[in-house]
């Protein structure tokens, strides 16, 4: 896709900087000339989306680590802190907090997007499987963000999570004594935590480095699932029509993060988080951020312990497996009708168990937390089945065709209409 290179060095600096760094001209190719199939939606624009708010999450977290103190005894206060002294550090604070849950909604419509229009499919499968990388360092850093406040939620959070590392044999309580630096949640927890969530954000920069160069060698998937054959006819330059896309897609998302974080800052927190931690009282109900809560009741669905931690870390690292499992050559699920209906109602299990994931571990949320458990793995073996036995409805013949009506319109059509020429 990424084709031969199209700049022309104008200057005497552009031509000597070319010669030597060819820096210019792979921003370039890369933002300016680069083909992009010319159907995409609204939907291709939330991976500029999450790009930017990776650099918003590092920048604001950066100035953030300037004025917070990892420890145990001051990490509530310094909080405080930064909320009430630093200039403007409530709307740095605010920025961090909701900044983490938008980029969870981004990443979440981004894998759902994934999944309708089989962008897990090759010659996409690596570009997938990096996507899911990202998607686990996203949770490990979130996790350990939500620590950092120190209050009740954070401190029982951390203790209740680090302590299912303990289910797993042989290396569990290994692995639970490194992450607590020690043989409880403490100080040496929040400093390990601390330097973790620092460290991992540029980690996932990195990945998501490696996940834009598959996706420049491979090219964009597209909604009809059809591989460019013409470039000229089935594609645009990146720059200005991806582009402007994209910039009005961030602008309608800017304002719905802009609401959250001047009017709603709060709504998406645990009102025990605004406790100081307090190993001697156990709250209540103790529950993680909400972009946890599916796989938080995927844990708890499970009676045993071991087999719950390995529901959960299979729920996700299933994820990965996608371009395998489903048989069918069909991307799209605009062209899959059975297959479509699946995908709906997969949507509505993750959003069953998210809401059974904030509830009590009581009946009857227990049992059906285990029924939609059933389910969301269900729907992968379905696809694996659909894919055999399913008829989709005929293709686009190219993507232009699917813009503009060509007259070839459908490859089924045209499949169909070969033997009747014969004859």
């Amino acid at each position: 896709m990424s084709g031969h290179s199209t700049y022309q060095p104008k200057t005497g600096i552009e031509r000597w900087l070319d010669a030597r760094l060819p820096i210019v001209r792979l921003m370039h190719d890369s933002a300016v000339s680069y083909p992009v199939p010319r159907n995409l939606n609204l939907l291709w624009t939330f991976g500029g989306i999450l790009v930017f708010m990776l650099v918003a999450q590092i920048i604001t977290g950066v100035i953030l680590a300037m004025h917070y103190t990892p420890n145990a005894t001051m990490a509530f206060n310094s909080v405080e802190h930064i909320m009430r002294d630093v200039n403007f550090g409530w709307l740095l604070r605010y920025l961090h907090s909701n900044g983490a849950s938008m980029f969870f909604v981004a990443v979440y419509i981004h894998i759902f997007r994934g999944l309708y229009y089989g962008s897990y499919k090759a010659p996409r499968e690596v570009l997938w499987i990096l996507g899911v990388i990202i998607f686990l360092l996203m949770m490990a850093t979130a996790f350990m963000g939500y620590v950092l406040p120190w209050g009740q939620m954070s401190f029982w959070g951390a203790t209740v999570i680090t302590n299912l590392f303990s289910a797993l044999p042989v290396i569990g309580e290994t692995i639970v004594t490194f992450l607590w630096g020690g043989y409880s949640v403490d100080n040496p927890t929040l400093n390990r935590f601390f330097s973790l969530h620092f460290l991992l954000p540029f980690m996932i920069a990195g990945v998501v480095v490696l996940h834009i160069w598959a996706l420049h060698h491979v090219g964009q998937n597209n909604p009809t699932g059809v591989e460019v054959k013409d470039v000229k006819k089935d594609t645009v330059p990146f720059t200005p029509y991806a582009t402007i896309k994209d910039l009005f897609g961030m602008v309608c998302f800017m304002l719905v993060f802009a609401w959250f974080v001047f009017y709603q800052p709060n709504f998406m927190g645990h009102a025990d988080n605004y406790i100081p931690a307090n190993p001697a009282s156990t709250p209540a109900h103790i529950v993680p951020e909400w972009y946890f809560l599916p796989f938080y009741a995927i844990l708890r669905a499970i009676p045993d312990k071991l087999g719950g931690v390995l529901a959960m870390g299979g729920a996700i690292v299933i994820l990965a497996f996608l371009p395998w499992i489903d048989t069918s050559k069909v991307k799209s699920m605009t062209y899959r009708p059975i297959a479509r209906q699946f995908f709906w109602m997969f949507v509505l299990v993750c959003i069953g168990l998210g809401y059974l994931g904030a509830m009590p571990a009581d009946e009857p949320y227990v049992t059906i937390s285990r029924i939609l458990t059933v389910l969301y793995f269900g729907f992968f073996v379905a696809l694996a089945l659909i894919g055999i036995f399913e008829r989709p409805a005929p293709l686009p013949t190219s993507i232009a065709d699917s813009v503009l009506g060509g007259s070839g319109a459908r490859l089924g059509h045209a499949t169909a209409a070969a033997p009747q020429a014969k004859g």
